[in-house]
């Protein structure tokens, strides 16, 4: 009993393996997450991170240590009358540590931390950017692997239909109601689909791998891929995550701004010296001796001639040029977006002519059908008839896979 629901479990899970399932969405949100390139993202932060914290180490004391041995050909003299004053001596030893600790320097560590902040954003979106472009990518194999997966089911239908033919044919050959040849020109066209067959799953099999590269996830031939429902709102409201990234990317140029108008800013900082030295601080003193200085200290660039001012002028003219170049690309992408609405009119008014062009299509195949059982025909005529529809039909299809496609690609220009 326990074999046998081991068993039964087995070929429960065998069909869940078979129909594995995916959607256009899923596809978009896989290609987010696993394409190589959105790994960068954390790269970026945990880089950005570092920065920050390297920038940040500006307000905790910085600590030097020094030390020198010298050798002087010739040191100070003392006169006859202080002959009893030890004269230096010709070789000399020091050894130091500097603290100097940062107690007031304008803003300028803060304003660098707000500047690698926006720049750790705009490189994120950036990042976005890159795996939005993707999108058209997707949709373009996606679309393809639909079109591949319902030109298989019409063909499965015309070579389902044709072997019911053939099965006519050779009972009419039998009884003598036809020519004994028909049978093999419906063999000849059943051998012709077993090609097209081939080469349609070897088309899908090239794709589906393609897709399956992109988005990081394991597909099949056997995947079923879901045809989308995809709805367009045919306005021109551009929503791209580009034109997010051209604000940042402004944002970040007055972040540098702010760090370039802090650079000239007065600097306060505290110091301590601490030594050990022949001769120290006394130089009468001819011995090793400990030491220390403490004090303050005031640094601030009064002049520069205008270079702070001319930099600043430069990052404003930057970011004149990221408004035009934001203004540009609203502009391509409404006339693409306004092409794109073109293009699915046109493929609106095909399906449209395509549909009655199937209808009479199938009459004329019903009387070539008719015909053929009479005897009337041969079946190379009916074979013609049957093929012309196929293509129409095949026709239609495409036309129905081209305007989804469309639609899509408006719902990405768009945004």
């Amino acid at each position: 009993m326990k074999q046998f629901l081991i068993f039964l479990a087995i070929l429960m899970a065998i069909p869940t393996v078979a129909q594995q399932r995916i959607s256009l969405t899923e596809c978009y949100q896989l290609v987010n997450d696993h394409y190589p390139l959105a790994k960068q993202k954390d790269l970026l932060e945990a880089q950005s991170t570092l920065e920050s914290e390297a920038v940040s180490t500006s307000q905790l004391p910085q600590v030097a240590f020094d030390a020198y041995a010298t050798y002087l050909s010739d040191v100070i003299e003392f006169p006859l009358a202080m002959s009893g004053i030890e004269p230096l001596n010709n070789d000399q030893y020091r050894a130091t540590v500097s603290v100097n600790q940062l107690i007031y320097n304008g803003g300028a560590t803060g304003a660098s931390l707000d500047l690698k902040s926006a720049q750790l954003k705009a490189k994120q979106k950036e990042v976005e950017v890159s795996l939005y472009q993707l999108k058209k990518q997707i949709n373009q194999v996606y679309f393809s692997v639909l079109l591949a997966q319902e030109s298989e089911a019409l063909l499965s239908a015309k070579e389902k239909q044709l072997r019911a033919k053939l099965k006519e044919v050779q009972s009419g050959i039998k009884y003598g109601v036809l020519l004994p040849a028909s049978d093999k020109v419906l063999e000849a066209e059943l051998l012709k689909i077993g090609q097209q067959f081939q080469e349609i799953e070897s088309d899908k099999k090239a794709l589906v791998e393609t897709l399956s590269s992109l988005i990081g996830k394991p597909l099949t031939a056997e995947t079923v891929f879901e045809r989308p429902f995809v709805q367009t709102d045919l306005q021109t409201d551009v929503n791209r995550p580009e034109l997010e990234w051209f604000e940042l990317k402004k944002e970040e140029i007055e972040g540098s701004e702010h760090v370039l108008s802090k650079q000239n800013a007065p600097k306060l900082l505290g110091f301590a010296t601490g030594g050990y030295g022949n001769p120290g601080l006394n130089m009468l003193d001819n011995s090793f001796q400990g030491f220390y200085t403490v004090g303050v200290k005031l640094n601030w660039k009064v002049f520069d001639w205008n270079a702070n001012k001319k930099q600043r002028e430069a990052l404003a003219i930057n970011k004149d040029i990221i408004t035009k170049e934001s203004e540009a690309f609203r502009l391509n992408t409404n006339i693409e977006l306004n092409r794109q609405q073109r293009e699915i009119e046109k493929i609106e008014g095909f399906i449209a002519s395509d549909q009655e062009i199937i209808r009479l299509r199938k009459e004329v195949l019903q009387s070539a059908d008719s015909q053929l059982k009479n005897g009337v025909i041969t079946a190379s005529a009916y074979i013609t008839e049957l093929t012309n529809l196929y293509e129409d039909e095949n026709t239609l299809i495409r036309h129905k896979i081209q305007l989804e496609l469309a639609k899509a690609n408006y719902n990405v220009i768009k945004g």
